[in-house]
Formats: structure tokens, C-alpha cells, sequence
């Protein structure tokens, strides 16, 4: 695992834990860690995140679906904000992760130096252009969409996510499509936490379906998102000096890409944790 730590972000913004009806004095000042405003503080804060054991950093840089008050498709952090984390990541040899749902959000977090853009809902062309030229990839999380439309409603999640989930699903997936045709990397990033971990394999169909092939889908899961991590040497792949990370289903997932939902086989550093 790489852990960010705290969400760097705005106060009241996508990665704030304020509630409506809850008093921000009543809530730990651990979960605020990473609220700021302005490059100072947010090199600040950043610094912080680094000097605690950071493996990387995460931004919040556009609102949030599951955010109260906040609109996926707005700026938050500003392109100054932005380029004030990237440049305390970097000089700690660190990457940076935006969160970005709007198309002016992604393209400020790519310029400000962004390695990865998470969620990438809104992205329009100029966007898909920047990422391949700067080599950006996009985490882009095409399933919890469906967990969130179905169970959500059925758990009584507030209306206010719902609506902002169905007015970014089908977007993000049409990005998808536009993204990988125009040859973006794109990394399989679930958002797990959403939904159950355990579930992330459910991605794997819509990724084909919108257009990639059940190869790439399995590549974008492992080699492509190791180099994307800046693991490509440790893991991503089956080759002498890497962890022994392997798993295992019955069938051809080159043939029916779902059956990566049923795992029967574990091995982690060459040890075995599920078998049949």
C-alpha cells in the first residue's frame, strides 16, 4: 500500500469532514488535518503530510459527490493552491493524486504538475489532450456508479449524492471511452470505500464495455498502474525480483472478463492466503 494520510483541501470542501447540523469544534481536529486556504498554507499542510510519512499526497481540487453542498464540476483549490502541494510533493520525490471531477479542475491539476487525476468525470477534449501530453494517467472509478444509484437508494443515502452520482456516472463514462481512444493511460482506480472492498472486480466489464479490451482492463490493474505508482520494479507484473503477487480464477478472463469476480486463488509475496 501507498498512503496519502489526510486529504489536502479547502475548508467546507470535498475532502472536509463537515456535516450539516454538526459544529466543526465537535469534530476531531485529526480528521481536519489537511484544511487550508491559500499556497502558504497549503505548503504548509503538505509539509506536514510529508514530514508525517506521506507515500504520496492527494488534493482536493474540484467539489465531491458525496461532499455536502459541493459541485463535482467546480473549482475548489486554485491553480496556485495546487501548484504549492505539487511543489512540496516533488521535492520530496513524491507524486501527487488530484481529485478532480470538473473539466477546469483536471486541466489546472495537470498544469500545476498532477501525476494522476482521480475520477476525471467531466473531462472534455483540451483535458484528454493535456493528460497524454504531460503523461497524466486518469483513476477513473466507472463502476461505483451503479453500487451508488442501486444501494444507495436502497439505504436511504441523501438525496443530494444521488442526484450529483447520476449526473456524473454516464459522463465519466463517456470520458472513459474518449480518453482511452485518444491513447491517455488509465489506471484502475475503483474509489473502494464507496462500495465494499472485495467488490472492485465489478469494473472490469464496464471498462470493456466502454472500450478497452479485456487485456488492457487487466493491464490498467497491474503493469499500468505500477508504473503509474512508481512501482513498476516491485510489482505489475511476474519477473525475477518482484513481489510473488499472483491470483488465480477458473476460466479465461480474455474471454469473459467478469470472471475476475471470482477469485479462487491468493498469493501474496509468495505466500498463499486463499486457495481452493
Amino acid at each position: 500500500m501507498q498512503v496519502c494520510g489526510f486529504y489536502l483541501t479547502i475548508s467546507g470542501g470535498g475532502g472536509d469532514l463537515l456535516l450539516p447540523g454538526v459544529q466543526p469544534a465537535d469534530i476531531p481536529a485529526r480528521l481536519r488535518s489537511g484544511v487550508a486556504r491559500g499556497p502558504e498554507q497549503f505548503r504548509i499542510r503538505a509539509q506536514e503530510a510529508v514530514d508525517g510519512g506521506a507515500d504520496l499526497l492527494k488534493v482536493i481540487a474540484s467539489g465531491a459527490v458525496f461532499a455536502y453542498g459541493g459541485v463535482p464540476g467546480e473549482p475548489e483549490m486554485t491553480p496556485e493552491e495546487l501548484a504549492a502541494v505539487v511543489q512540496v510533493a516533488h521535492a520530496g520525490d513524491l507524486r501527487v493524486a488530484a481529485h478532480a471531477h470538473g473539466a477546469r479542475s483536471i486541466k489546472e491539476a495537470i498544469l500545476a504538475g498532477a501525476d494522476t487525476i482521480e475520477h476525471a468525470s467531466l473531462i472534455d477534449d483540451e483535458g484528454i489532450s493535456l493528460a497524454r501530453q504531460h503523461d497524466v494517467a486518469l483513476s477513473m472509478d466507472v463502476y461505483n456508479g451503479d453500487y451508488t444509484d442501486t444501494e444507495g437508494r436502497r439505504q436511504g443515502w441523501p438525496e443530494e449524492s444521488l442526484r450529483k452520482n447520476i449526473e456524473t456516472t454516464e459522463a465519466q463514462r463517456q470520458a472513459f471511452t474518449r480518453a482511452h481512444a485518444a491513447g491517455v493511460p488509465i489506471v484502475y482506480g475503483t474509489d473502494a470505500g464507496v462500495y465494499p472492498h472485495g467488490l472492485n472486480a465489478r469494473q472490469f466489464p464496464i471498462m470493456v464495455e466502454r472500450g478497452m479490451s479485456p487485456m488492457e482492463a487487466i493491464q490498467a490493474a497491474t503493469s499500468v498502474a505500477a508504473r503509474y505508482i512508481g512501482w513498476d520494479d516491485r510489482v505489475g507484473a511476474l519477473a525475477p525480483g518482484r513481489f510473488g503477487d499472483v491470483i488465480a480464477v477458473k476460466g479465461n478472463p480474455l474471454e469473459d472478463i467478469a470472471r475476475l469476480q471470482d477469485v479462487a486463488v491468493v498469493v501474496k509475496d509468495g505466500l498463499a492466503f486463499k486457495l481452493p
